[in-house]
């Protein structure tokens, strides 16, 4: 169990080393935890039986009801950078080719890495609750009485749902989000659709996609472990809620665009990009 998060503000010197000495500890604890619970998972995967019911279900709750602020972000995102690269591209003469920089723009980065941001903190928010209430209402505590596994029954499922279902919403993102820029290209600045989509798939390489797309599973796994992490580790009753759900999705922020910066460097380094 970890301790509490500091929350008293240092007063002099003393106080401060010492309430950052228990920051770094507590950031090294959840750091610890959230790796066992990690290696238990992968490890449940492994050896025990899947649950395909819970699985679908997860997938219905964490995927398909995540589709429409997907598709909102995905198509207002293809907008507004349509107009900012069209305005920008004109001034230099170049806006025959929009289609091209807006598709390796959305391939490579705009639709996975804001997909799993917005997705991603929703997803987090509802896990980090939903296992929360569980816990402080001490109905994983009944889990391991009647001799099941909670990682097993609560973990697993949202986990595969959620390295499985994020490379399918990108895919959505990317279509929703150029066809929204090909239709501003066409309305705002006259640009043909057939002449924006003909230059967008010339420029798409399969290196394009994969930059892209082999980023989701790993979000996708970052996702579901620190809000089922975040969830599991809730104390306090509903006010526990509230303050896990809060730190699930700050985390789960940064750890995405911690780890969209690290997977671009190695797609990079591999020749991927």
């Amino acid at each position: 169990m970890t301790t509490a998060a500091p929350s008293t503000q240092p007063r002099n010197f003393t106080t401060w080393a010492d309430y950052q000495i228990r920051r770094l500890r507590y950031f090294a604890e959840e750091v610890g935890e959230s790796t066992l619970l990690a290696m238990r998972t992968f490890r449940t995967m492994l050896t025990s039986r899947f649950d395909l019911s819970e699985f679908i279900y997860q997938l219905e709750q964490l995927g398909v009801r995540s589709i429409a602020i997907a598709a909102a972000t995905a198509i207002f995102v293809g907008i507004v950078m349509t107009i900012q690269f069209a305005v920008s591209m004109e001034a230099f003469g170049a806006k025959e080719t929009l289609g091209r920089v807006v598709a390796v723009s959305e391939a490579r980065e705009l639709a996975p890495s804001l997909t799993a941001l917005v997705v991603g903190s929703r997803i987090a928010a509802g896990i980090a609750a939903e296992l929360g209430s569980m816990t402080v209402t001490e109905q994983v505590d009944a889990i391991r009485a009647l001799g099941a596994d909670p990682v097993r029954k609560l973990v697993v499922p949202r986990m595969v749902a959620c390295i499985v279902i994020m490379p399918l919403i990108t895919f959505i993102a990317f279509i929703l989000g150029m066809m929204s820029s090909m239709l501003v290209a066409a309305l705002s600045y006259g640009i043909p659709m057939t002449f924006f989509s003909s230059t967008a798939l010339d420029s798409l390489g399969v290196n394009d996609f994969a930059s892209g797309v082999l980023k989701t599973p790993f979000f996708g796994f970052l996702i579901a472990l620190l809000g089922c992490h975040f969830g599991l580790q809730t104390r306090g009753g509903t006010e526990g809620v509230g303050r896990s759900t809060t730190r699930a999705v700050v985390v789960v922020s940064i750890s995405i665009l911690m780890a969209d910066a690290l997977l671009t460097q190695i797609f990079v380094s591999i020749g991927t990009l």
